[in-house]
């Protein structure tokens, strides 16, 4: 922030107050108009909102610039105040978003997105903006940009548990961050501290962070406030005492008007009060005329990253994936001065395999303790920042815990790189509560993730190194065990140094005629022992290594289902697995074949990985068992 710029004089702050008038009035149309929205809460946050753009470094003409000040709208839902500020700094025309606000086609959505000149990050899901804060506001750090990050949330939002995992992350890592709560002391359900007693002021100063209470509608104490904020070496929160539904007299301390717009009748009746023109037959003209087509959503571009990747790292003994991945990333980033790779850890460094970087990239190795939500949304709104960012996890804490933030990243199009370790029954003894067999079924809910199952690994030293040098978000699960490496029929390492990989390409690791099996991650030597095994039985195991699950191999499937007859083998969920992928892609492609799912049918039982295959009846001898059952009806 330029504090030069930043002293706003007595007259530019009467300026604000006409706009803040002004934005009332486009706050009420727009909710009015589409039937829908927020407009109790942007009313009670625009005199704060209003002051801090007109004070932070923005270009309205270059929304991108690397140098600006990052504003982070945790309480998502108050678009209408957050339309109606940019459109004042000039970022687009307050016509467009009153007519068009919540209007299907259009950018201008009932929670903020970033298809919105101005708007950063895609929020709603209360909780996750302070740590998307943390994540723009890191990046930068380690940057050296010159930038101030801001968090504007809501007072009911405070109850959320990832906030005090944000707390505690902006302060250990000293960053350049001030949070606004809009403390209206109403939520959808009533008084606040009705609804759940929350203590503010004491939580952020128990954290770390300093604090200063503000009248969130006088403009000097605003300004003074944010100010004050900057120049401190700590993080800091401004509380604002606001009112809900600030301006217009019957609004004002209504929890009704949270979530509900005016009737017409109201409206004109709140625009008068407000000394503004009643228009609003002229948006309900652009509103009936709006053009779809017209609306400029963010365009997709080649972000990939020239990034030198060194050359493959080959395996000629027995090991495990997670050491692969840590030995890949390690040696990428060890060969390029300054790389943009981040890796997160949340306490389990020895299990992720992640000492080797933290060794070559000390001041890019993250430690974020035991605190996974907070940690995932860091590292995606860091990737935001064109940075590489890993998230190496256990699968049921990096997945399945953290689902709805990795749901929020899809929607962002961010560019994280989540690593599971420990998934499907290959987790040692640590039982079902740590057995991650239903990551395939959740992360396939997503749109914008793409998933990447390594067989050994030296596929997965191939596998690191290409998504390294992808934008976009990836999985890239793997289990606990040393594994065998993958051969080929003459005893050749099948990923060795002539392999290499192609996302979507499935692996065909053995000819035969009888049947086809399908299988990925772990088991997949378990397969070719199967395979092998099958042939002294007159059984002609054709198998092929799934490695993009998500993004089939149509020519593989064809070739398979010549066969007569296919199988299907994993430790996932057999109901969610990719199982069920495949069968449906088939379907869809008109393939017929005799198809036969091998899954995890329950929860296991605690034990080491032999034996929970074997309870699980998925261990080699009961697939040989099971196949030869089938095959020879």
């Amino acid at each position: 922030m330029n504090i030069e710029k930043a002293q706003l004089s007595i007259k530019q702050l009467k300026e604000i107050q006409t706009k803040s008038n002004e934005a009332r009035g486009s706050i009420v149309k727009m909710t009015s108009l589409a039937k829908s929205g927020h407009p109790g809460g942007s009313m009670s946050t625009i005199d704060f909102m209003l002051t801090l753009y007109n004070m932070i470094n923005i270009d309205p003409h270059d929304p991108k610039m690397e140098t600006r000040d990052r504003v982070i709208i945790s309480h998502g839902h108050t678009s209408p105040a957050a339309y109606s500020t940019l459109a004042s700094c000039g970022f687009f025309n307050i016509e467009d978003a009153i007519s068009q606000f919540r209007l299907a086609g259009s950018i201008f959505e009932g929670h903020v997105e970033p298809d919105v000149p101005g708007i950063e990050w895609a929020s709603g899901n209360l909780g996750q903006g302070l740590s998307a804060g943390c994540g723009f506001a890191l990046a930068n750090k380690l940057k050296n940009i010159d930038s101030h990050t801001f968090v504007l949330m809501g007072d009911g939002e405070q109850q959320k548990g990832q906030l005090a995992e944000a707390r505690r992350f902006a302060v250990k890592f000293n960053l350049n961050i001030t949070a606004f709560v809009d403390y209206n002391q109403l939520q959808i359900c009533g008084d606040v501290n009705e609804v759940m007693p929350q203590y503010i002021l004491e939580n952020y100063i128990s954290d770390g962070w300093d604090a200063i209470e503000i009248d969130g509608h006088d403009l000097i104490e605003i300004r003074d406030a944010i100010l004050d904020a900057v120049q401190n070496e700590k993080p800091t929160v401004i509380i604002g005492h606001t009112v809900m539904g600030k301006g217009v007299s019957f609004m004002e301390n209504k929890e009704k008007y949270h979530g509900s717009p005016l009737s017409e009748e109201q409206l004109a009746k709140a625009l008068e009060e407000l000394g503004l023109e009643n228009d609003i037959e002229e948006y309900k003209d652009l509103r009936n005329n709006f053009d779809a087509s017209s609306s400029k959503h963010d365009e997709e571009t080649n972000l990939d990253f020239d990034i030198d990747l060194g050359k493959p790292i080959i395996y000629k003994d027995k090991t495990d994936n997670r050491s692969a991945w840590g030995n890949a990333i390690a040696d990428i980033a060890s060969k390029i001065e300054d790389a943009p790779i981040v890796v997160l850890d949340c306490d389990l460094q020895g299990s992720v395999k992640t000492k080797e970087f933290e060794a070559v990239l000390p001041q890019n190795f993250i430690q974020s303790g035991i605190m996974e939500h907070n940690t995932a949304v860091v590292g995606a709104a860091m990737s935001k920042e064109r940075l590489q960012v890993f998230f190496p996890d256990f699968g049921v804490f990096g997945v399945d815990e953290t689902f709805n933030q990795h749901r929020l990243s899809d929607i962002n199009k961010t560019n994280l790189k989540i690593i599971t370790t420990h998934v499907g029954l290959d987790v040692g003894e640590d039982g079902k509560t740590h057995q991650c067999i239903d990551y395939f079924g959740l992360m396939k809910n997503l749109y914008n993730f793409k998933t990447i199952i390594p067989a050994d690994p030296n596929q997965t030293d191939r596998v690191i190194r290409y998504v390294t040098g992808k934008y976009g978000n990836f999985l890239i699960p793997m289990g606990r065990s040393k594994l065998k490496l993958v051969k080929n029929e003459n005893d050749e390492l099948f990923f060795g140094n002539d392999y290499k990989f192609e996302y979507g390409k499935a692996d065909k690791l053995r000819d035969g005629s009888t049947a086809a099996l399908f299988v990925m991650g772990t088991l997949t030597g378990r397969a070719l022992t199967v395979a092998q095994r099958l042939e002294s039985k007159g059984i002609s195991l054709q198998v092929w290594n799934i490695s993009c699950p998500y993004d089939l191999d149509e020519n593989a499937l064809k070739e398979a289902a010549e066969t007569g007859t296919v199988f299907t083998y994993e430790d996932h969920n057999v109901n969610t697995g990719i199982g069920n992928s495949i069968a449906d892609k088939m379907m869809q492609m008109g393939l017929h074949c005799k198809f036969v799912k091998f899954g995890v049918e329950d929860y296991a039982l605690s034990g080491n990985s032999d034996d929970v295959f074997k309870h699980c009846k998925l261990d080699v001898d009961s697939i040989i068992k099971r196949i030869d059952l089938i095959c020879n009806k």
